[in-house]
């Protein structure tokens, strides 16, 4: 990446381009068309980014599309922005644009290439271009590890912060449900949808994740943390490794780090290790209760319940009752346009090429069929610890934070050999100890700095395949 006006800002943190923006090294419009040329250099690669905010030197209103990736919500006006994007320009961010993402965040196909819109696509991580970037939020984590922007936002009802950050080396962080308002964003599930954030280290994504929690009336999810959060946010919780002699961490070793692979074990349990050396206490065997019923025995799979599917079939409905300039007032009316616009909503980039939705909208299809009526089916039914150690390349792990609603985080840990793509170590906890994941990441995350289990920048392997789907591996 180019020097911005003599500045290196590739890998940089929020709080060095503070600096250089408080000592005059640059200007706010320097330091914005900077990012706007890394778009041009990288996006016809990676395609990060879904649209430019055409006010983005002007800090103006913006005026782009919220389409879940679908042209079926094309020229939908919505009612005003996002709560959490209120809450980042208060606090003086920019706004580059929108990241790709997988359609309707995963929930159109049970078998489909991640990180493929209509609108958008392919996403492409920058580690290897032919595989899985991970998703839903796909482009905001893929962008943040191409240095594309230095944050973003993404929404996680099952993984979608965890699996693609740690599918490309960076932090994800997966809020308690109800921390941060999901007013505005375009909803799956009112009991797990969570606006999280990713960046470069832990202590980037807490500077945005106190830009973004607070209450909202539009929310009311979010007035259950009152009483539950610091008044003066989280940064204050950041630590480093001399603070680990006073942890004691759980290891659930049948529920999730028994579905690792075996690279992944080594090197995960060698930062485990480390992390005991450095005075923490680990306690394994610490399982979930009923693990073994709430998760799928085969990895994550969103469609093992029907949770989802109703609570989408409802809040799809009401989220598009509020939009302008659309006639798409239903899920049944998302199916209808999919089934008439094929050619452009199919995913199928030629005759012969593998279909984007392997098995077309059949995660729709199930939602409708609930219409959604919570039946029986609808619900599936030890120590203190400062946190669980998680694998979260194993599908099972977020999903039970899912469902609970608890919050997780994620840092970088290593790379597989045999695809070259990333996977992390994942700390979890229970509802608003946002302040312990803080604490436990920045200090392991400080603790691995001198080791080989840190960030790597992407390589950019497989560039000139960037035309050929990705394998979901």
């Amino acid at each position: 990446m180019p020097k911005c006006h003599g500045v290196v800002i590739e890998e940089a943190s929020i709080d060095e381009l503070q600096e250089y923006l408080s000592h005059g090294n640059l200007t706010s419009q320097q330091l914005a068309m900077c990012y706007l040329q890394r778009i041009w250099q990288t996006d016809d690669y990676i395609n990060a980014v879904l649209e430019i905010n055409p006010d983005f030197l002007e800090l103006a209103l913006d005026r782009m599309e919220t389409t879940a990736g679908s042209w079926a919500l094309l020229s939908s006006v919505v009612p005003r922005d996002a709560h959490v994007v209120a809450k980042l320009r208060a606090a003086g961010a920019l706004l580059t644009g929108k990241a790709t993402l997988s359609e309707w965040a995963d929930m159109r196909s049970n078998n489909y290439s991640e990180g493929y819109s209509a609108r958008g696509g392919q996403c492409r991580s920058a580690y290897n271009l032919t595989v899985s970037p991970g998703g839903s939020s796909s482009g905001s984590a893929v962008g943040v590890a191409a240095n594309v922007f230095p944050f973003a936002l993404g929404t996680e009802t099952d993984g979608s912060i965890i699996n693609p950050a740690g599918r490309n080396s960076i932090v994800g962080f997966k809020p308690t449900v109800g921390l941060t308002s999901r007013a505005g964003v375009v909803p799956e599930s009112a009991h797990q949808d969570s606006v999280g954030c990713f960046g470069k280290s832990v202590r980037d994504v807490t500077y945005v994740l106190d830009a973004i929690y607070g209450p909202d009336e539009r929310d009311n999810y979010t007035l259950a943390q009152v009483g539950h959060t610091p008044s003066e946010g989280y940064a204050q919780y950041l630590t480093n490794k001399t603070t680990l002699c006073n942890a004691i961490f759980g290891i659930p070793w049948s529920s999730f780090w028994v579905y690792a692979s075996d690279e992944q074990l080594e090197v995960l349990l060698s930062m485990i290790a480390l992390i005991e050396s450095a005075g923490a206490t680990i306690v394994n065997n610490t399982e979930l209760l009923d693990y073994e019923t709430i998760v799928s025995p085969d990895g994550w799979n969103w469609d093992y319940g029907t949770t989802l599917k109703v609570d989408f079939y409802n809040n799809i409905k009401s989220y598009l009752a509020d939009l302008n300039n659309t006639h798409i007032r239903s899920l049944e009316d998302i199916v209808e346009y999919n089934y008439a616009n094929d050619g452009s909503e199919g995913g199928n980039p030629w005759p012969l090429g593998n279909p984007a939705f392997y098995s077309g909208q059949d995660g729709f299809l199930a939602s409708t069929e609930t219409k959604g009526v919570m039946n029986e089916t609808y619900c599936p039914g030890g120590k203190q610890l400062d946190a669980l150690l998680v694998p979260p390349d194993v599908g099972q792990s977020y999903q039970i934070a899912a469902q609970a609603g608890y919050p997780m985080i994620t840092i970088p840990a290593g790379i597989s050999s045999a695809t070259g793509m990333p996977y992390g170590l994942a700390l979890m906890q229970t509802t608003w100890r946002e302040d312990a994941l803080v604490r436990w990441a920045s200090a392991i995350e400080d603790l691995m700095a001198s080791t080989p289990y840190k960030r790597t920048p992407p390589k950019w392997f497989g560039y000139q395949e960037r035309n050929i789907p990705v394998r979901n591996l």
